[in-house]
């Protein structure tokens, strides 16, 4: 995520009312977020769609990473064969359901 410009990026919630489509504009073409504060202090950020879609990817990834790791060190592992073995044999049921259909 870009950092906040605190000159362009920051704005009081009563003026974020008036002016919503320009600063959902604003989000879209800089791909900077909006804060939009209340009574002087945060209260919300509004981020284009591409830089959210782009943060909850990460997080997927992240998290998958993490469950990953869990599993290694929980001793849940596979040889690459055992893999291997594992994903013929998905290969094949599926293939089988395809042709029964």
């Amino acid at each position: 995520m870009k950092p906040v410009r605190i000159a362009e990026d920051i704005v009081p919630i009563a003026t974020f009312k008036a002016r919503a489509a320009t600063w959902l504009k604003h989000a879209a073409d800089t791909g900077q977020p909006v804060v939009i504060t209340q009574n002087g202090k945060p209260a919300g950020v509004l981020l284009s769609p591409s830089e959210y879609d782009r943060i909850s990817e990460q997080q997927r990834f992240v998290e998958s990473v993490a469950r990953g790791m869990a599993d290694s060190d929980a001793g849940r592992v596979m040889s690459t064969a055992q893999a291997r073995q594992k994903l013929s044999a998905a290969r094949k049921a599926r293939a089988r359901a395809a042709k029964k259909k």
